[in-house]
């Protein structure tokens, strides 16, 4: 009789019940739940659970899922280091005979977090190179991606790397569009990579024309634009460009805009780029 995989992961929560309880309802929708340690010491819980590969994958992926939306790492306080909400997930051959069969499951597990949650995942043991979890926890993770020090086996490495080169090209210092700063960031709470930029002059540089300007740098380097991100408030005006834009009206300015044209019959200033 083929005996089921074992997968022990450790989750960086030990304290919030609701959180430890959610984990648990996500890791036993498909895969049996056998045991849950929780250290709050630690701010640490372990969970063991048993399942065919299938199975295993799917409560795992629903875990992780569960650990990025409810463990935030900047509030986190423990004794145990770490290197993620999902610190490790490990997956044993209960018989040693399947230790191949356990080994497979897991790059499985680690290449549809990286693929679908957009996580970076990184290997460990005899899938790692010999490299145990205290390679990883030591220094600022992130920083050690970021100088090159590290590379994820899955995830988003490519994708941040992509939004660096296209804050090279389109920033005013790299040649590209004037009064535009830019960088590219990975953000491990999102799961993604972002080319964050500041707009000095909307005019000089329109806001369609910069978003443009990353797709088509984006679509050249493979990757994909998933959307945007206002941080603050904008002018009238740029909003104005961009429908004027996006519409394909020629002219079109403050002018054709009502509430934009109510203001200025009742007095009101407000700045609308013209």
């Amino acid at each position: 009789m083929r005996l089921p995989l074992e997968s022990v992961p450790n989750f960086s929560e030990g304290r919030d019940r609701e959180t430890i309880e959610a984990l648990a309802a996500a890791l036993s929708g498909t895969a049996e739940l056998l045991d849950v340690h929780s250290d709050p010491d630690h701010n640490r819980s372990v969970f063991t659970l048993v399942g065919e590969e299938d199975a295993l994958v799917a409560a795992l992926l629903a875990g992780v899922a569960c650990a990025r939306e409810r463990i935030d790492l900047r509030e986190h306080e423990g004794a145990h280091p770490r290197i993620g909400a999902a610190d490790v997930v490990p997956i044993v051959a209960v018989d040693p005979a399947d230790a191949e069969r356990a080994r497979e499951c897991a790059l499985l597990v680690a290449g549809r977090i990286g693929a679908e949650l957009q996580l970076p995942v990184f290997l460990y043991g005899q899938s790692g190179e010999g490299r145990g979890p205290a390679f990883f926890r030591h220094g600022d993770l992130q920083a050690r991606i970021d100088a090159g020090e590290v590379v994820p086996d899955f995830g988003v490495t490519d994708d941040a790397e992509a939004a660096r080169a296209i804050a090279a090209v389109v920033r005013e210092r790299g040649g590209g569009l004037p009064g535009v700063r830019a960088l590219g960031l990975y953000l491990p709470r999102a799961g993604h990579a972002q080319v964050s930029m500041n707009v000095e002059d909307f005019e000089a540089a329109a806001l369609h024309d910069i978003l443009a300007r990353v797709e088509q740098e984006a679509q050249e380097s493979g990757v994909e634009v998933k959307g945007a991100e206002l941080v603050g408030l904008m002018p009238a005006g740029a909003a104005v460009a961009a429908a004027g834009s996006l519409l394909r009206i020629d002219g079109f300015n403050a002018e054709h805009v009502l509430e934009l044209r109510l203001l200025r019959r009742d007095g009101i200033p407000h700045h609308d780029g013209d």
